[in-house]
């Protein structure tokens, strides 16, 4: 799968994938492009909020810094794991969730940022006391239930990728102007040549190439703007309660409670998706372990004035589309992170990076997810029984609030928390359809190891583009062959 992988299955025996070690410059490569994808939504959550609370621009920006440290942390530890109750070790990405996005706000106008930050410790906790029962629910996920979700999550996060491509938000001026779209498409144009013809590095780092290459062609036109960079203090370290002490009122604290199922579910959705990407078999107590940590790390930002966070679904895609499998990887991206809080300049260097660059980026990313999904869809059977439409009831209702986004609105605020969220619906669906057309449910759940697909080879895309030039000149020259001869002047 790597060229340079350091030949541990040489010494010990076979190493899974997930837990290859790879050299340190290759982890950083590839962790700097995980950190990359995910950075505009990591820092799209305390900007809203900052921003909806009346936090001045120069607060805000050491907001980011303390969540992307704190995001840091609960990477490494969701990756490596400590000891027998935290960490799911597989290569999560942590970050703060869009779920919690509206309620925060609304909690933020009425109470403060003090409101927010005690609802967010009240809502850590209770993720860690539905933990040890919730994440029994794996057997509830057959592969037709799993591949549905997992498609869904892909087709589901597919609108980032348009709203970046467009300029960032569909209500901003000027969204989805011409140059915007064609800077998009060369981004991916560019990823997709690397992907195809490249090898080794080069090819697992594609994404990252395309992001600095296309930002570069764009700085050409539209000339990057570096106030906020000049602006930001080399240096910041995250202060207890630095804005607010946290004050907690029960209402807000039900709500985000609430909210924090719908997290809880997108999570264990998320780190199935990676065990099947990986090749890892993802057990009620990798997910109990893996919710720990979302939740120790919730309670934990609350004191620091920040949000909840989950594992980052926009990152799966990333691992499927350039088959680095390794936790280890996004360890170092849990180091980056933290560095990038300490250091802040380096955090307001990257959000210089355009929108639709990332876009064309997240095209091929979120797609991947979507893919993997659907090829696990392809082991199932669909011959006597009620797959097919357990299949159709998941994707139909999970798209709905995607696809018609106002389709809720005429429901209560706290009903269209669960209903806005696409990949709640279709988690719920696919449970309930399976248990009420299938009617079965295994009393326990397999452990049979999975086993992940090498990387395709870069040989096959340059074979393949040699035979096609082949073919091309060869047509040429038939072509000029059968043309008449010129008659010659006397």
């Amino acid at each position: 799968m790597k060229d340079n992988a350091i030949p541990a299955s040489r010494i010990s025996g076979y190493v899974p994938p997930v837990d290859e070690i790879l050299p340190i410059t290759q982890m950083f490569l590839y962790g700097l492009q995980h950190v990359l994808v995910m950075y505009a939504g990591a820092v799209a959550v305390p900007l809203v909020v900052g921003n909806a609370v009346g936090l001045p621009p120069d607060h805000i920006i050491l907001l980011i810094s303390a969540d992307l440290f704190i995001c840091g942390i609960a990477t490494i530890v969701q990756s490596l794991g400590i000891g027998k109750r935290l960490g799911c070790k597989l290569p999560l990405i942590q970050g703060c969730t869009f779920a919690a996005l509206i309620p925060m706000v609304l909690i933020g106008k009425e109470y403060g940022i003090g409101g927010i930050s005690g609802a967010v410790i009240v809502s850590g906790i209770f993720i860690l006391c539905c933990a040890p029962w919730i994440s029994k629910l794996i057997r509830f996920f057959p592969k037709v239930v799993m591949g549905s979700i997992v498609a869904l999550i892909g087709m589901s996060i597919m609108p980032v990728a348009g709203g970046w491509i467009g300029g960032g938000n569909s209500e901003m001026a000027g969204f989805g102007a011409p140059f915007a779209l064609i800077m998009a498409f060369v981004t991916l144009v560019i990823i997709l040549n690397i992907y195809t013809f490249a090898s080794g590095v080069l090819k697992n780092t594609s994404v990252l190439i395309g992001l600095i290459i296309g930002t570069v062609l764009w700085s050409f036109f539209r000339p990057l703007d570096f106030s906020l960079v000049n602006a930001t203090p080399w240096l910041h370290l995250p202060k207890l309660m630095p804005f607010a002490r946290p004050e907690f009122h029960i209402i807000p604290a039900a709500l985000l409670s609430m909210v924090m199922v719908v997290v809880m579910v997108e999570t264990m959705s998320s780190m199935m998706a990676t065990g099947e990407i990986v090749g890892k078999k993802v057990d009620a107590t990798m997910l109990r372990n893996g919710l720990n940590t979302c939740g120790i790390a919730t309670t934990f930002c609350g004191f620091f004035n920040l949000f909840p966070y989950s594992a980052f679904a926009q990152n799966v895609g990333l691992i499927g589309l350039t088959g680095v499998r390794s936790r280890f990887v996004v360890s170092m991206s849990g180091i980056i992170l933290i560095l990038m809080g300490v250091f802040s300049k380096m955090a307001a260097l990257v959000v210089l990076i355009p929108k639709p660059i990332l876009g064309g980026a997240g095209i091929v990313m979120f797609g991947m997810v979507a893919v993997s999904g659907i090829r696990t869809l392809g082991q199932v059977n669909y011959k006597n029984n009620n797959n097919g439409m357990v299949v159709a009831l998941t994707l139909g209702l999970g798209m709905m609030p995607v696809l018609v986004p106002n389709l809720f609105t005429q429901f209560s605020p706290m009903i269209q928390l669960f209903l806005h969220s696409g990949i709640t619906i279709g988690t719920l669906t696919a449970i309930v359809a399976n248990l009420t057309l299938n009617g079965s449910v295994p009393l326990r759940v397999s452990h049979e190891a999975l086993t992940p697909d090498p990387a395709p080879p870069s040989s096959a895309a340059r074979n393949m583009a040699v035979r096609t030039v082949r073919m091309w000149l060869l047509l040429r020259k038939v072509k000029k062959d059968q043309l008449p001869e010129e008659p010659q002047e006397e």
